[in-house]
C-alpha cells in the first residue's frame, strides 16, 4: 500500500483548557434568579416529626430550592394557623432576552406560582408577569418592567457540535450565580415530546432549571431543563432545550400567550429491524401507525393502521419522534403530503393539518374474542383463530380479520394473546380464518413473517418465524 493510500490515524490537537473567567464576567449579569411564591389555599396539616422544628424547616428551605415537603410550614409561621401571607414555593434560574425586560426560563419553574420575582446579580428585584408557558417544550416567557437591562446573545443550536465547551450559570440549591462547565455530549437526545434535547456533562442540579447553556462565544444555545439522576443530584448527564426551538415557542408566547401546533390524528410507534425486513423496507425507519382517529385528518386522507409513515411534506421521518415535530411546526389548516409504505409500495396522500388539542387522543374500540367453538388445531405460527362476526367487525371498524382464540409455541413467545385481532400477514389483508390458515401453511420457516395485530384499540406489527410443523 502506497503512502498516499495508507490509512492515517485520526488526531486532534489539544491546545489547553479554556479559561472561563472573562466569559462569565460578560454574560453573568444577564442571568437571573427566579423566586416563586404561592398563597396558602387551605389550612395545612403538618407531618409527624416536623412540629416545632424550625431549624429543620430552614434547612429544607435553603437546600431544596424553597420547596417544603407536604405538611411542613415556613419558618416563623405557626403550624396549622391560617394565614394569607404568601410562602416561598421554589427557586429557579432564567436569563434576560432583551434590554426591555423579556426573560426566558422553564415552564416547570413558574408552574402553579401565584407570584414570580426576578433578581439580577446587582440585587435589583422585579415582580414578573408570566406571559405564557408551554409544558410540552418546558419553555416560559416572563416580562419585567425595566430598561437598558443586560441581555444575552442567542446562538444557533443547529450548528453545535459534540465536544464543544459550554458553561451553565444558575442557582442550584438557591446558590445564586453558580458557574459550572463541561462539554456537549450529544446534539439531539430524544427525551422530549416535541424536540430533541442537548445533552451535556455540565453539572446541573435543582435550581439550575431555566438557566442558560452558553458556548465559548458567549451565546445561549440552550435552556437547562432536566437531569438524569437516581439520587436527585448531578450525575454528569443534563439536558437543555435547544435555543432555536425555544425561540420559536417564545415568539408565540409573546404574541398570544399560548402555542398552537398541528396534528393529523394518529398514534404511532417505532419500526424495528425485523418488521422493516418483513415489510420490505430498506431500513428500520419511519413511524408505524398504530391507531387512526375516526374522522380525523389522517382518516379523511386515507391513512390506515399499519401504514408506515416515511415522509411528511417531503421531509424524511427517520424515527417516530420526528413526525409530531414536523406536523407540529406546520401551519394549521394547511395542506400537507404524507408518504406511507403500504403493502410493499410507497403511497403519497394529501392531508389537512388540524390544531392539536392536548386533551384529544385517538380512540378506538377494544377487540373481543369470538364466542364460537374453538378450532381443533394450531397453525404453524402457533395460533388458533376464528372468524369475526359482522357485529364485531362493525364495533372494531374493520372489514376483515380473524380473532385469536388460543396461542402456543412461537406465537405465545412473540407476545400474542387471546382476543388479539389479526388484520394482515406479510402485507396481505386477512379476510377470514380459512384464508389466514392457508396463507400460514405456505410460509417459509426460514424467513420471519410479520402480523398486523389489533389489541385494545391499537395496532402494532409483531414479527415471528413459523415452525415446520404446528407445535403441540
Amino acid at each position: 500500500m502506497s503512502p498516499a493510500t495508507a490509512a492515517s490515524p485520526v488526531t486532534g490537537a489539544v491546545i489547553g483548557l479554556p479559561d472561563f473567567a472573562d466569559l462569565v464576567d460578560r454574560v453573568g449579569p444577564a442571568v437571573v434568579n427566579i423566586r416563586t411564591t404561592e398563597r396558602p389555599k387551605q389550612l395545612q396539616r403538618g407531618a409527624p416529626g416536623l412540629q416545632g422544628d424550625e431549624d429543620m424547616q430552614e434547612f429544607l428551605r435553603r437546600f431544596f430550592g424553597g420547596q417544603l415537603p407536604p405538611g411542613a410550614s415556613p419558618r416563623g409561621q405557626r403550624r396549622g394557623a391560617p394565614s394569607d401571607e404568601p410562602v416561598n414555593r421554589g427557586v429557579g434560574s432564567g436569563f434576560i432576552l432583551s434590554a426591555d425586560g423579556y426573560v426566558m426560563t422553564n415552564a416547570h419553574v413558574v408552574d402553579g406560582a401565584d407570584e414570580v420575582f426576578v433578581t439580577l446579580t446587582d440585587k435589583r428585584e422585579f415582580k414578573a408577569k408570566v406571559l405564557g408557558a408551554d409544558t410540552r417544550t418546558d419553555v416560559a416567557v416572563l416580562k419585567i418592567e425595566g430598561d437598558k437591562l443586560p441581555f444575552l446573545t442567542l446562538g444557533d443550536s443547529d450548528k453545535i457540535r459534540a465536544g464543544e465547551w459550554v458553561i451553565a450559570i444558575g442557582s442550584p440549591f438557591n446558590l445564586e450565580n453558580t458557574v459550572t462547565a463541561g462539554i456537549i455530549s450529544a446534539k439531539a437526545r430524544d427525551t422530549g415530546e416535541y424536540l430533541p434535547l442537548i445533552q451535556s456533562d455540565v453539572a446541573v442540579n435543582p435550581g439550575n432549571s431555566g438557566g442558560p447553556l452558553i458556548n465559548m462565544r458567549g451565546e445561549v444555545i440552550g435552556i437547562n431543563s432536566q437531569i438524569a439522576t437516581l439520587s436527585g443530584g448531578s450525575n454528569g448527564i443534563s439536558f437543555a432545550v435547544p435555543i432555536n426551538e425555544a425561540i420559536r415557542v417564545s415568539d408565540q408566547l409573546k404574541k398570544s400567550g399560548k402555542v398552537t401546533r398541528g396534528r393529523i390524528g394518529v398514534q404511532i410507534g417505532e419500526v424495528n429491524k425485523e418488521v422493516a425486513e418483513s415489510l420490505g423496507l430498506k431500513s428500520a425507519q419511519g413511524a408505524e401507525v398504530s391507531l387512526v382517529e375516526p374522522g380525523g385528518p389522517a382518516d379523511k386522507a386515507g391513512i390506515k393502521a399499519g401504514d408506515i409513515i416515511l415522509k411528511f411534506n417531503g421531509k424524511t421521518v427517520n424515527r417516530s419522534s420526528d413526525l409530531p415535530r414536523l406536523v407540529g411546526e406546520t401551519a394549521l389548516e394547511s395542506k400537507a403530503t404524507v408518504t406511507v409504505w403500504r403493502k410493499g409500495a410507497e403511497l403519497t396522500l394529501p392531508v389537512t393539518v388540524a390544531e392539536l388539542d392536548g386533551d384529544k387522543n385517538a380512540k378506538g374500540a377494544k377487540g373481543k374474542g369470538a364466542d364460537k367453538a374453538e378450532p381443533a388445531k394450531a397453525n404453524a405460527l402457533g395460533l388458533k383463530v376464528d372468524d369475526l362476526s359482522a357485529e364485531q367487525k362493525k364495533e372494531l371498524g374493520v372489514n376483515g380479520g380473524v380473532v385469536v382464540v388460543d396461542v402456543e409455541g412461537v406465537a405465545e413467545r412473540a407476545g400474542l394473546d387471546e382476543g388479539d385481532v389479526l388484520l394482515q400477514l406479510n402485507n396481505i389483508e386477512v379476510r377470514d380464518a380459512k384464508q389466514f390458515n392457508a396463507a400460514v401453511a405456505k410460509l417459509d420457516p426460514k424467513k420471519a413473517s410479520v402480523l398486523l395485530v389489533l389489541r385494545d384499540g391499537n395496532t402494532r406489527f409483531i414479527s415471528l418465524r413459523p415452525t415446520a410443523k404446528a407445535e403441540k
